[in-house]
């Protein structure tokens, strides 16, 4: 399997280099608007990377002092970005042409040399050598992992000014072997299931909650904070409004980091082979009170639950959305009624009473369950990790192996500032029977 990772490493640069560096990131942006403005004529717009060059790379030579391989760098940034476009519009979701105006950069190996303690890049007057600020060598980074590990392959990089500093975010990657449930038919492959929310960020099948109070509040006091600096109109509140948005960006990848982190240690914990989630198209659409900063933090965290759970032999599915949060997940039956708030869950026929969300999470994984069904000629059967136990397609419970999950966990203070993991607030589920058991 493949793996990818970035490590971003703060670099040194001389004032007259960082003045080149300026520059080049200045026209770099220049061209890769161009490009976009190219594609962007005409009613159908223009995805091609050879047509693209084909059409541009003679004005972009002309017009800036980039040279060649950067010109195509530039050149294929704006490709994915229409590229990118192009498929939100297939799928019915609305997307603007793309601008770019962060002061970003694309290396790759032709115009970049990459050592064990600085780089050498290519501007548009010669290359700067730019040393690494490196963390220390004695505890385990980013750095040690991928950077320096021989296993890892450099393969390019992009250049990041925020700050008054230079970053340059490393791309790295490496073919790693796990060993999987799917390599035997004996053993067993076993799905956590996880529903993502707005009050709730995350929920799993385990029973395991994330609360998103907190991000919710953020980003209403950014949204706020953001207004007041708009209507003052002045230079100095638009530069506010870009520091105020750095910070809020670094808060949420923080907050994001924190989840996918636990989701993943969770998985681990409970012996999962497969991390389950909703498929995320249309996910606005099915919740009306979602926003746009909804839909673009659980595609975050989603990204980084999966680039996570590669490094552990996890693998992360997408499954349909359809009726999981109608569906009971104890006998199977789907009305809307059995829906009877954004936080409860009800069965109209069995009765079984339970969070909603928690409701949801469980069938994902489910859902997942029926899907990664083999044929009659084999496969490793698929159970999904409950609280205490597992289901399997035929809807039988199996309780927790005797030491393993058999008392209720602790259930810490529904605190809306932490991000740490929160088990349901009235108790653990007894999956035997769907009664909440009090702590």
């Amino acid at each position: 399997m493949e793996v990818r990772r970035t490590v971003p490493v703060k670099l040194d640069v001389a004032d007259s280099d960082a003045d080149l560096l300026h520059e080049t990131v200045s026209e770099f942006l220049w061209a890769a608007n161009y490009v976009v403005d190219h594609a962007w004529q005409g009613e159908y717009k223009t995805t091609s990377k050879a047509e693209l060059q084909r059409e541009t790379y003679d004005h972009v030579r002309a017009e800036t002092r980039l040279q060649a391989n950067l010109v195509q760098n530039a050149r294929n940034k704006a490709a994915d970005a229409v590229q990118s476009v192009v498929a939100r519009w297939k799928q019915g979701d609305y997307a603007g042409k793309p601008h770019f105006s962060a002061p970003t950069l694309v290396y790759d190996k032709r115009c970049a040399t990459f050592n064990d303690d600085h780089a050498t890049l290519s501007t548009v007057d010669g290359r700067i050598t730019a040393e690494y600020v490196l963390p220390d060598e004695n505890r385990e980074t980013p750095h040690s992992k991928y950077l320096f590990n021989t296993n890892y392959e450099v393969t390019g990089a992009e250049l990041h000014y925020r700050e008054g500093d230079f970053y340059l975010h490393v791309r790295t990657k490496a073919d790693v072997e796990f060993e999987t449930a799917d390599e035997g038919n004996d053993e067993h492959s076993t799905v956590l299931g996880v529903d993502l929310g707005i009050e709730n960020v995350a929920v799993t099948s385990t029973g395991t909650f994330w609360n998103g109070s907190e991000l919710n509040h953020w980003h209403r006091e950014f949204e706020k904070r953001r207004g007041s600096l708009q209507q003052r109109g002045t230079r100095a509140a638009h530069e506010t409004i870009q520091s105020v948005g750095r910070t809020e960006t670094g808060r949420y990848d923080h907050f994001l980091h924190t989840v996918s982190k636990e989701l993943i240690a969770e998985a681990v914990e409970t012996d999962c082979d497969v991390i389950a989630f909703e498929n995320l198209t249309g996910i606005r659409e099915r919740m009306p009170n979602a926003k746009k900063f909804h839909v673009w933090a659980f595609r975050r965290l989603f990204e980084y639950v999966e680039y996570k759970a590669e490094v552990v032999g996890i693998s992360v599915e997408q499954v349909s959305p359809t009726y999981t949060s109608q569906r009971c997940s104890k006998c199977g039956t789907t009305l809307r009624e059995n829906r009877q708030t954004q936080e409860w869950f009800c069965c109209q026929k069995c009765g079984y009473e339970v969070n909603a969300d928690y409701n949801a999470a469980k069938n994902i994984g489910l859902k997942y369950l029926r899907s990664a069904q083999k044929s009659s000629s084999g496969g490793a059967p698929v159970n999904v990790r409950l609280n205490r136990g597992t289901l399997n397609v035929n809807g039988d419970y199996e309780p927790a192996c005797e030491g393993q999950n058999e008392s209720p966990r602790e259930n810490p203070s529904a605190d809306a500032q932490s991000a740490r993991r929160q088990t349901k607030s009235d108790g653990t589920l007894n999956e035997a029977n769907g009664d909440a058991v009090s702590e």
